[in-house]
């Protein structure tokens, strides 16, 4: 996907996760949605950093590289939703386009992806971005529900290991 793929699915699942996450029509889902959208974007932006070093679709897009992101909510207690924005942009660069990353880059430069994506240049890049986020937002939803709560409150796990 190209930039303008990530920010469309980076604000529309923003809206999506702020309804997941307050399942309102509210102010308290206005200002959840205002709460994690500049996260989102910056962390579906994040990734394609790599352009300007490194390698592209390598260097910032992997497994390693998300774990870190990951963590910085439990041991610093900030960038919280950062990662939602990685990883989607992941899997955009996964399942929505023909090229895919290198997962487990700088072990290994394979790059994985799934063969029926289409190109940044397609006229379809953006019903398939649409498409995806839907997905992205159900898969929110149900690790939500039934898994774990998305929107706890970490600075009580960050005090717990001693950071």
């Amino acid at each position: 996907m190209n930039k303008r793929g990530h920010v469309l699915n980076a604000l529309l699942l923003a809206i999506g996760l702020g309804f997941v996450l307050e399942p309102a029509v509210d102010v308290a889902t206005a200002e959840k949605i205002g709460q994690i959208t500049v996260p989102i974007v910056l962390g579906a932006l994040f990734p394609d950093v790599d352009t300007a070093f490194g390698k592209h679709r390598k260097t910032l897009h992997s497994l390693p590289v998300l774990a870190v992101v990951m963590a910085y909510p439990v041991v610093f207690d900030n960038l919280h939703f950062v990662w939602i924005g990685v990883l989607t942009h992941y899997l955009l660069d996964v399942v929505g386009s023909k090229r895919g990353i290198a997962l487990f880059h700088p072990f290994w430069g394979e790059e994985f992806g799934i063969p029926v994506g289409v190109t940044t240049s397609s006229k379809y890049a953006d019903l398939v971005t649409v498409i995806i986020t839907g997905l992205e937002i159900a898969a929110f939803w149900a690790v939500h529900t039934y898994v774990v709560d998305l929107d706890v409150d970490l600075s009580a796990a960050s005090q717990a290991i001693g950071v």
